[in-house]
């Protein structure tokens, strides 16, 4: 007999946990914690070793392995010339690059095998595509048929830099330990890693978006700066994005049809969510809703008295990086403070992962004049900062369900949202017929800085309106989010998923 893996679940997180700290990373945590009876295997993807500083979490017993992947560190080049790259263009070789990378551009499935990737003399391995001719005669050629615009210097890099994950992650699949199931909060890298593992192993592989990640990754790469549009203003056409940027949202959403193609199930935290998976290639039968809960005993003891005074604080509890618009609360906080004086707004979370962008946020705070009003308190424990806050706000530009929020409602706190993820849902209510009808507080649009302003001061200015939203809150985290019934049912899926 066979003995069995020492891993029973393989989590593939890509810039999550251990060494980011909050949202999909708490979640992690809590159902590693929470299902202990199974051995847990962590392996991560991150951009650059350089970019963290460690792991945030002291990892329970049952997470008996650990890797850590990086992906964009330096790449080394490949140790030896491959024999056929010595014999200038190959018809053969370069029809197999073009037929790949056409796959890449249309978000076609079938990415390549490990062995592919891994093989030198493979077409598709790292040698052969760095140093072959055929490649190069390829590379120019796709250029000078579809991005003339660009400069080539730029389109080079971006290509190259876009394979180089994929031949780490075809060492990496070669080398993971055997486990009954792989598990992968996210598409992405970590998803591809999956599918490619699922494929080259056959083994379980289920999939659990918290957010969708080709928006939130075309979001990046439209205001990524590290990705240059040399066009000039007549080469440029203002609705369209630069070519460049157009590869790296194929390439993910090529991923992400990898990972729909060999996930089963495919989970969602809500339904909008869910049928967005299924616009991007996901099979409708594969799919279904398991909501985020919280450890509502957690926070009971952290109710106020519904007579207690309202503090006059908004708190957004979340990463500072342009993801979340911490941008948008600053503007709502300077415009809300104009009506609420004694307001005080916080951004609570770590402030690590995007220096560039914190200090763009510090530099808005002065420049509207709110050093007494905005204050950045990094990392903290919601138990301690919840018992003072009036209302939890989240100006975001993309959500899944947040844990912010639902750790509000238990803690008997109403939350103001942009309209994004499962927000509305969770603050107006689904309209099923195990919600509970009621508003637990308020919903503005992307960007509106006016909008999230005027929410928050209907609730901290309204009493009554202000304890509606408390019980609507807190009954609606009871009905529908609590963390035993998320755990109980992702035990039964794994158990099923293992057989």
């Amino acid at each position: 007999m066979n003995n069995p893996p020492d891993v029973d679940i393989l989590l593939l997180l890509e810039g999550t946990y251990p060494y980011i700290k909050g949202g999909v990373s708490s979640w992690i945590h809590e159902v590693i914690r929470g299902l202990d009876h199974y051995r847990f295997g962590v392996v991560f993807l991150g951009s650059c070793e350089g970019d963290y500083e460690g792991w945030r979490y002291e990892l329970p017993p049952n997470v008996v392995q650990v890797q850590s992947h990086f992906l964009f560190d330096k790449m080394k080049e490949p140790a030896r010339r491959p024999r056929r790259a010595k014999r200038g263009p190959n018809q053969a070789i370069e029809t197999t690059i073009r037929q790949f990378h056409d796959r890449l551009q249309t978000s076609q499935p079938d990415m390549p095998t490990n062995r592919e990737l891994t093989d030198p003399d493979s077409p598709l391995g790292q040698a052969m595509f760095l140093q072959s001719e055929s490649a190069w005669n390829y590379l120019t050629g796709r250029y000078e048929a579809s991005a003339l615009a660009e400069s080539f210097v730029d389109y080079f890099w971006t290509v190259r830099n876009m394979h180089a994950p994929l031949w780490l992650l075809g060492k990496i699949a070669a080398q993971l330990p055997a486990t009954r199931l792989l598990f992968s909060p996210s598409t992405g890298y970590a998803g591809l890693l999956g599918a490619m593992c699922a494929r080259e192993r056959g083994t379980p592989f289920v999939l659990m978006e918290h957010g969708i990640y080709t928006r939130e990754r075309r979001i990046d790469m439209m205001n990524a700066e590290w990705i240059r549009d040399r066009r000039n203003f007549l080469q440029t056409d203002q609705a369209e994005i630069s070519h460049l940027r157009a590869l790296w949202v194929t390439f993910f959403e090529t991923a992400s049809r990898q990972a729909y193609g060999k996930a089963d199930p495919i989970i969602s935290l809500f339904d909008r969510a869910r049928r967005q998976q299924i616009a991007d290639g996901a099979v409708a039968e594969r799919t279904r809703i398991i909501p985020n809960g919280v450890e509502i005993e957690r926070f009971v003891g952290l109710r106020r008295p519904l007579d207690a005074p309202i503090p006059a604080v908004m708190a957004l509890i979340a990463r500072v990086v342009p993801i979340k618009d911490i941008k948008n609360f600053i503007r709502a906080a300077a415009i809300a403070g104009q009506q609420l004086p004694q307001l005080q707004a916080w951004i609570v979370g770590p402030t690590e992962e995007d220096p560039a962008y914190v200090l763009e946020c510090r530099e808005l705070v002065l420049s509207l004049g709110l050093e007494e009003t905005v204050h950045f308190l990094g990392f903290r424990r919601v138990e301690e900062i919840l018992p003072q806050v009036g209302v939890v706000v989240l100006s975001s530009v993309s959500e899944g369900l947040p844990l912010a929020v639902l750790e509000g409602f238990a803690a008997g706190i109403p939350a103001v949202t942009t309209d994004v993820g499962a927000c509305r849902e969770m603050i107006e209510g689904s309209g099923e017929a195990n919600d509970v009808p009621g508003s637990a507080g308020g919903v503005a649009g992307l960007a509106d800085p006016d909008g999230l302003a005027a929410q928050v001061l209907a609730l901290l200015t309204d009493p009554q309106r202000y304890r509606d939203a408390v019980a609507t809150a807190v009954a609606r985290v009871e009905r529908r989010y609590d963390r035993l019934t998320m755990l109980a049912t992702l035990d039964q899926l794994f158990r099923k998923a293992i057989g």
